[in-house]
């Protein structure tokens, strides 16, 4: 899916991880990482269950220790019986050469290897580590994802490339040097896994900065270098509105260049936050870019010296969380309606017209306007509600109107 007016999608490989394709042209696909002791099977498993309930399509778990590789059989195993089907890839670094040898039932049971070039081994160590990872990947069938990072980058990489700008007439800003070793290290690292015997369609790369003019200077280097399969994110975003606008921003402005083939946003959780919400944020950056929907859309206005009662405020919170609620079931029951666009809207100056660009809108009277509020469907004006429950009413119409729009499986087959 093309969103209208962007770049079209820049043409990379396919790689298929345990059924979910990366690139290829196929949808973008959601993913996220556990933050729990892996070790912890039975913790790890419930955080990988509900980041898939939420939404992310690949689950990353950390694998550091002996510990944490013995554990992952049994975390796939549980996570199967939570009902979760999502593919989960092991996070190595320093020792994934060991582990994955050490451990052949968690080689087995990953879906996917990721390899940070920049501390797989140190000097002449270095690829002989790096490929021994690779040929445990092609032993087991698994795609690998290359994912350097600018705050463990390669130092040899990084080095050469700085002597060699030193040697020049009027050598680079610091800034173009990092970048370039950067994207440098990607290539080679995605190269020396080819030469190894990795299949070209079995590698995902990823080159992540903390910052938004970097990521996106690096990934149009990157998307030029080749045609792998490119994982997104803006690595060590932050925590918050600063972690979620700039991860938007960077995400934004790559995906409408037609470049990005698998995204994760890597927000900071408050303590004991929840960790789904960076699955919420990546799901609404693909729908708000119209490149793919997860469920139904609520606009509402922000409120002005029209609207000092916080009533419509009220109603628009409960309504986003009422269709949140509801997807579960009707993710499964109504096909398609994570396509419809509910509008709440606070008075009479942009409700009505607002109320009538969505599929179904609910204009609320302002602090000095009529105690009523008109209900508009497809367009046009379907009733007035009045009184105290105007929610109640309103979300029993927003039932009915999904079972018409999108009628129930089964029940479409009859029609």
């Amino acid at each position: 899916m093309e969103a209208h007016g962007f770049a079209p999608r820049r043409r990379s490989a396919s790689v298929d991880i345990d059924g979910v394709t990366v690139g290829g042209g196929h949808p973008i696909v959601v993913q996220s990482m556990t933050n729990t002791d892996t070790a912890d099977s039975d913790a790890t498993a419930i955080q990988v269950a509900r980041l898939a309930h939420a939404g992310s399509e690949l689950v990353r778990v950390t694998v550091n220790t002996p510990a944490a590789a013995a554990a992952v059989p049994e975390i796939v195993r549980k996570v199967r019986g939570l009902g979760a089907a999502v593919p989960i890839v092991g996070d190595f670094h320093y020792n994934g050469h060991k582990l994955l040898r050490d451990y052949p039932e968690a080689a087995r049971a990953l879906a996917k290897y990721r390899i940070n070039p920049g501390n797989v081994g140190p000097g002449r160590h270095h690829d002989d580590q790096f490929s021994q990872i690779v040929r445990v990947a092609i032993e087991n069938d698994k795609p690998v994802r290359i994912g350097v990072n600018w705050g463990s980058l390669d130092q040899e990489v990084l080095a050469e490339l700085m002597d060699a700008n030193a040697h020049l007439e009027i050598p680079r800003a610091a800034r173009e040097v990092m970048i370039e070793a950067i994207v440098e290290s990607a290539i080679r690292s995605a190269e020396l896994a080819e030469a190894t015997g990795l299949a070209h369609d079995r590698i995902v790369l990823s080159a992540k900065v903390s910052g938004v003019p970097d990521l996106v200077e690096v990934y149009r280097r990157l998307a030029a270098r080749g045609d792998y399969a490119l994982h997104l994110g803006l690595t060590e975003a932050g925590m918050g509105m600063k972690g979620i606008v700039a991860s938007s921003a960077g995400l934004s402005l790559l995906l409408a260049e037609g470049i990005g083939d698998t995204i994760r946003v890597s927000i900071t959780p408050e303590p004991g936050g929840d960790r789904t919400e960076e699955v919420a944020v990546a799901q609404q950056v693909l729908q708000s870019l119209g490149l793919r929907s997860f469920m139904p859309q609520v606009s509402s206005c922000p409120g002005c010296g029209r609207t000092t009662s916080s009533y419509f405020q009220e109603l628009a919170r409960d309504i986003q969380s009422y269709l949140r609620d509801q997807m579960p079931e009707w993710r499964e029951s109504h096909p398609g309606v994570e396509d419809l666009r509910v509008a709440v809207m606070g008075c009479v100056v942009n409700g009505p017209g607002e109320s009538k660009h969505a599929d179904i809108g609910i204009s609320l009277p302002g602090t000095f306007e009529d105690p009523v509020a008109p209900v508009f469907i497809d367009g046009a004006l379907d009733r007035t509600l009045r009184g105290d429950h105007i929610a109640a009413e309103f979300k029993a119409i927003l039932d009915g109107y999904v079972e018409r729009r999108f009628p129930a499986l089964g029940v479409a087959s009859r029609i």
